[in-house]
């Protein structure tokens, strides 16, 4: 059964961090990265890749988080509790550490690029056929590539090949 990555959480919130919340302004983080959902579920729900989540987000890395981040995350919590994976009680103890993680500024948050569905539509005809790629992962892609992210971290093999496609460097 899934549950909080308490590990995540340690990893993320030193009391040592004075790192303040992100405006839209366009301030960035040291090392800008672009995480999908997939990875930022993984580090509040444990599965096969929260190890490795945990591993990444160890030096405080800060992501970028965008609004479509936290739709998606949002659903993917519930499909949980749909699935029967997950209790409802449990899932708003993992959100209530996400909103936590959200205003301690564990996150970069930012707008969604303004350009982003342009870029995505361009990575649909330049990709989609060869690589399959979905219209929600190549948005998280075209973001990715508005923000100047230098690194794309996912878990989804098929947004990873449209990454590097697209010049993104992954792990």
């Amino acid at each position: 059964m899934a549950g909080l990555c308490r590990a995540a959480e340690e990893a993320l919130r030193q009391p040592d961090f004075t790192g303040s919340r992100p405006s839209n302004s366009g301030a960035r983080p040291v090392l800008s990265i672009y995480a999908d959902t997939s990875f930022v579920v993984s580090l509040y729900l444990a599965d096969r890749y929260s190890a490795e989540a945990e591993r990444r987000m160890g030096s405080r890395p800060r992501p970028w988080l965008t609004p479509l981040h936290r739709a998606e995350w949002a659903h993917a919590i519930q499909q949980h509790v749909f699935q029967g994976g997950l209790s409802l009680q449990k899932a708003k103890q993992i959100a209530a550490q996400f909103e936590q993680d959200r205003a301690d500024g564990v996150w970069s948050e930012i707008s969604l690029p303004e350009m982003a569905f342009e870029v995505c539509a361009e990575l649909a005809w330049r990709h989609a056929a060869r690589l399959g790629s979905r219209t929600l992962d190549a948005l998280h892609v075209a973001s990715a590539l508005e923000l100047k992210a230098e690194h794309f971290w996912t878990f989804d093999e098929r947004q990873k090949k449209l990454a590097r496609a697209a010049g993104l460097k992954t792990a």
